[in-house]
């Protein structure tokens, strides 16, 4: 069984089948499907569907993207005790697209980080091209743990993470043709320390790359990290999805 640790299943794309969507995961062995939020809005439609399935689960917080308009989580804390909320985020740095300034997004991430501490919760933490930035702050708080959704860095970068006591996530670009830094990467990261996820509908890997990407999808990333260490992907089945439950407490 895998799961899936982070999609975006209130995203439009899905507004046509998600029934049917689920139904696929389901099919194809996905046992549960973490659902982010990226917005005080999106967080709630994730609560509502996690109420829904008993396999969905839910990540409530405030996408760096959105550090510009808004600069607590305050709005998704009313949230945070609900009985299917795994985690707190997804949030961190993006230095990529730089949608908000630098420093509204590090004032949302410690926001996001300090509530995590608070109820004792992982952080789901994005991070583009800030590694230097988000390690500081990390190294910052007292305790925090979580996981790198869509782990992106170098070997190097991946081992100061898993120095932290951080799990690191892989998605759908490890599969891409142009992706053998991050190949590198995932060969040194343990499977004992390793999610696999979606982030769909974004994201979609070989050979679906360029369409919607969806849960079900989760297999092609995990037989890719399972040809990268040599193994099965039966044993990165077992180690991911154990993994996830360790973290998210599902």
């Amino acid at each position: 069984m895998l799961i899936d640790s982070h999609a975006h299943l209130d995203d439009d794309a899905f507004a046509a089948d998600l029934p049917a969507v689920l139904d696929r995961a389901r099919q194809n062995d996905v046992g549960a499907i973490v659902t982010v939020g990226t917005s005080a809005e999106s967080s709630r439609k994730a609560c509502t569907l996690a109420e829904r399935e008993p396999d969905v689960f839910a990540v409530i917080g405030v996408h760096p993207h959105e550090a510009d308009r808004v600069s607590t989580v305050d709005g998704v804390r009313d949230l945070a005790t609900h009985a299917k909320v795994v985690a707190v985020g997804e949030t961190g740095l993006d230095y990529a697209k730089k949608y908000a300034s630098l420093e509204n997004q590090e004032r949302l991430f410690r926001s996001h980080v300090a509530l995590a501490q608070e109820l004792k919760k992982p952080v789901v933490i994005h991070c583009r091209e800030a590694h230097r930035d988000v390690l500081s702050i990390l190294r910052e708080a007292n305790g925090v743990r979580g996981v790198i959704h869509c782990f992106s860095g170098t070997a190097s970068d991946a081992q100061a993470y898993l120095d932290l006591g951080f799990y690191l996530s892989i998605a759908g670009p490890v599969t891409f043709r142009n992706a053998e830094p991050l190949r590198e990467a995932v060969r040194a990261i343990p499977l004992e320390r390793m999610f696999v996820e979606t982030d769909c509908p974004l994201l979609a890997p070989q050979p679906h790359r360029g369409g919607r990407n969806e849960p079900a999808y989760v297999r092609y990333t995990a037989a890719e990290v399972a040809r990268l260490h040599g193994c099965t992907i039966g044993s990165v089945a077992e180690h991911t999805t154990s993994n996830a439950r360790s973290l998210f407490g599902i």
